[in-house]
């Protein structure tokens, strides 16, 4: 049979025996456009009023509406100006709406990627800023810590701000279980100072921390609990298909609404793995998911229980991006080869480097498969980028790796190892109920989603 495969901004086919498991999701069909989508769940929310009653309750005359970044394939531009004009009919002018894109530790957005996001006729008559994770003066503490006693910083716009609405993207991740609600403002909003401990090294190691899995979540608790102390007044969960097409949105209080959206997500997107596999082929989720290797992470990662142990993960992804930011880079190169007294070095060490996080979760998969079984494959990176990422990795044209990732499937399957595929990479969770963490003598039974 054949199971297209999403990469960059196009798919190839690759010819699979029929007895392969392939894995999808199981989104459904679209009722809607994404404006009647996203305006219905802003009118009738959980656990609160709808949007305009609750601004005006308020008395707030200014607005912050925080987004994501490019990272995240949500189609703002399918319904940003209905959700600005519904804004607007609760008495705020357009010129005391900020849009605040929550870049977390990424780079800031370009203007042709706000424009992609959000829409030219949006970027030209509203303020849009990027959130800067290590600029002082755009950074306020906030009352209170955290839940792991952390002081708080967060973005100076948004607490400044008299109405404050967040929106996300709610898929199973493979650190904090499922994003959206509170990963808007943790770490989306926050200093690298504060979220040094939501992506430090023991809660990382922690077998809690994985894809659609919210209970005895480390990374969750300290993301809520500094949510909390943001205090968000509305909160606007969106959850796409693997067309990047807005197939629901989940509005209201923040905790509410974003537990109903988890249990949605969880029912379509964690489908229960049948059994461990010689070989998984995962890809990236294509484009903007694939756009660098610390983005691929998420799919190397969220494989893992549909594989054998020592099995063979072969990835794929675009990197038109490149690696990823200096910091990341930096700890690639000066590790490569070394991921064993990398980790041993960031368990006894104090220090939090920016994106370490990164590469402690790409160890999972080291730890379970070896560098030699985890394939990589992709035009974005040239073969000395990839000497330094702890990949068996392969650089081809563009055109190629199709034929590559089909030649490799092909040796594989010759030689009579079972196969499993993932098309949608990183957007699914699977999760075998007897799989177990790599970490501790397996560290315990791994449970279905809402099991």
């Amino acid at each position: 049979m054949l199971v297209e495969i999403p990469y960059g901004n196009s798919y190839f086919d690759v010819q699979i025996p029929d007895d392969s498991l392939v894995y999808r999701t199981s989104c459904k069909v679209p009722e809607d456009n994404a404006s009647s989508l996203v305006l219905r769940a802003v009118r009738n929310p959980i656990s609160c009023k709808p949007l305009s009653t609750e601004i005006k309750k308020s008395g707030a005359k200014s607005v912050v509406l925080v987004v994501s970044d490019i990272t995240r394939p949500i189609p703002y531009a399918g319904f940003l100006n209905a959700l600005l004009e519904e804004i607007k009919s609760a008495g705020v002018p357009g010129n005391k709406i900020l849009i605040l894109i929550a870049t977390g530790m990424h780079r800031p957005s370009s203007n042709a990627e706000r424009e992609r996001m959000f829409g030219p006729e949006v970027c030209k008559r509203y303020r849009i800023i990027d959130h800067k994770a290590e600029i002082g003066d755009d950074l306020v503490t906030v009352q209170g810590t955290s839940m792991a006693g952390r002081s708080i910083e967060l973005n100076r716009y948004f607490i400044e701000a008299e109405f404050r609405i967040v929106t996300g993207l709610v898929e199973p991740h493979f650190m904090a279980g499922f994003s959206g609600g509170r990963k808007s403002i943790c770490p989306g909003l926050c200093s690298l100072e504060t979220v040094k401990m939501f992506h430090g090294y023991s809660f990382l190691e922690n077998s809690s921390a994985r894809n659609g899995n919210l209970k005895g979540n480390l990374l969750h608790n300290e993301a809520l609990s500094i949510a909390r102390q943001a205090k968000v007044d509305f909160c606007i969960n969106l959850l796409v298909n693997n067309e990047h097409r807005l197939v629901d949105a989940i509005a209201g209080e923040l905790e509410a609404s974003h537990e109903m959206a988890c249990k949605v997500a969880g029912k379509y997107a964690c489908p229960q793995v049948k059994k461990e596999c010689d070989v998984v082929l995962t890809s990236s989720g294509g484009y903007p998911l694939d756009s660098t290797f610390y983005q691929c992470v998420k799919g190397l990662v969220s494989c893992l229980p549909a594989v054998k142990k020592e099995g063979v993960v072969i990835s794929v992804g675009n990197c038109y991006d490149g690696i990823g930011s200096t910091e990341y880079q930096s700890i690639m190169r000066q590790c490569s080869g070394k991921w064993q007294e990398f980790l041993k070095d960031i368990k006894k060490s104090n220090k939090v480097v920016k994106d370490q996080w990164q590469f402690q979760m790409q160890i999972r998969t080291l730890k379970y498969v070896g560098a030699d079984n985890l394939y990589f494959v992709t035009n974005g990176l040239t073969a000395s980028d990839l000497e330094h990422l702890c990949v068996n990795g392969i650089h081809v044209p563009e055109d190629k790796v199709q034929e590559k990732v089909q030649e490799l499937l092909d040796r594989f399957v010759q030689e009579g190892q079972s196969l499993a595929i993932i098309p949608e990479g990183s957007l699914l969770c699977s999760y075998n109920l007897t799989w177990t963490s790599p970490r501790k003598n397996g560290g315990g039974r791994t449970k279905h989603a809402f099991e």
